[in-house]
């Protein structure tokens, strides 16, 4: 159920675009939705029954929870938790509707969601018995806890110098640390993850300034400049475009482009050349406003004769 007050709310009424409301309002009232305001749905689904693509799900689902901080996701249970649902719709007990919740509640696999949405709910009843579903969680993770400790890490454990004898130089050390790099994968993945990082960066700039939220299309030929472009800093550099872009109101990804190509003709491969080349250009055009007359010039030795032409 939606209340009224909806429209009301200083967040939908200054922080949320169109497409935030349409995307809030389709969680609350989805046929996934329960009593609880926990449910399972799945980004495709999210997709399919509001006709955007997953990328614009999935910078709607980062916007709803990083931004607004109005919703969690589980993407390995593929449960959803809207934060105020017990807010505005928990407020009434009873034995049917306490056992309908006790019900639900039971079938939430991530109960740190329980937890997140019983920090609104106002009627006590209705809190408690949310509340002690939180604490067998708590339980769960002391015992896991305890358990844990019961083997603790030996000294063999702790130590891994990639297996290297004891006379091993610095340089050889480090040889040996690259040739490893398949056993290690957060320093395999780490270029990988500052690109997706970029990507998620450029993406939520493009959404959240009007460039065109469902404009896939447009966002792709964007990102490409990430990888086939001579830039040293790709990203800096593209959002830099996006945001001259803004400021002169031309919210087009051709204009974006231009803007890039005419840099990387002039060989400007960091946002740091582009600032002093921009700098350089503006003192070039205020000079040479300056020294252009206002008018025409009066010629030297010029002098005005009021009776010319009386005779």
């Amino acid at each position: 159920m939606v209340r009224t007050d909806f429209w009301k709310n200083p967040i939908a009424l200054e922080e949320m675009t169109p497409e935030d409301k349409y995307f809030y309002l389709y969680l609350l009232t989805n046929p996934n939705t329960t009593q609880i305001g926990i449910y399972k749905i799945t980004k495709k689904q999210m997709a399919f029954d509001l006709g955007y693509s997953l990328e614009s799900v999935h910078s709607l689902m980062e916007r709803f929870t990083r931004h607004h901080k109005l919703i969690r996701y589980n993407p390995e249970t593929r449960e959803l938790a809207i934060k105020n649902w017990g807010k505005y719709n928990l407020h009434k007990g009873g034995k049917p509707v306490m056992d309908c919740i006790n019900t639900e509640l039971k079938e939430v696999e991530d109960l740190s969601l329980i937890s997140y949405v019983a920090e609104t709910i106002n009627k006590e009843e209705i809190r408690s018995l949310y509340e002690s579903f939180s604490k067998h969680d708590l339980e769960k993770e002391i015992s896991q806890q305890i358990e844990d400790d019961t083997y603790p890490v030996t000294e063999c454990d702790e130590v891994d110098d990639t297996i290297l004898p004891p006379d091993t130089i610095p340089g050889q050390k480090e040889k040996a640390f690259n040739l490893n790099k398949e056993n290690n994968p957060d320093i395999e993945d780490q270029s990988q993850n500052q690109k997706t990082k970029d990507v998620k960066e450029i993406v939520e700039f493009w959404d959240s300034n009007g460039f065109g939220f469902s404009n896939v299309n447009a966002k792709e030929q964007l990102l490409s400049w990430l990888d086939d472009s001579s830039f040293l800093q790709s990203k800096d550099v593209v959002l830099k475009a996006l945001a001259i872009a803004c400021a002169n109101n031309k919210r087009k990804l051709n204009y974006v482009i231009g803007i890039l190509k005419n840099w990387e003709n002039e060989s400007l491969l960091t946002v740091e050349e582009i600032d002093s080349y921009q700098e350089n250009e503006n003192h070039v055009h205020k000079q040479s406003t300056e020294s252009l007359p206002s008018g025409r010039a009066i010629p030297s030795g010029f002098e005005l004769d009021l009776t010319a032409g009386e005779e």
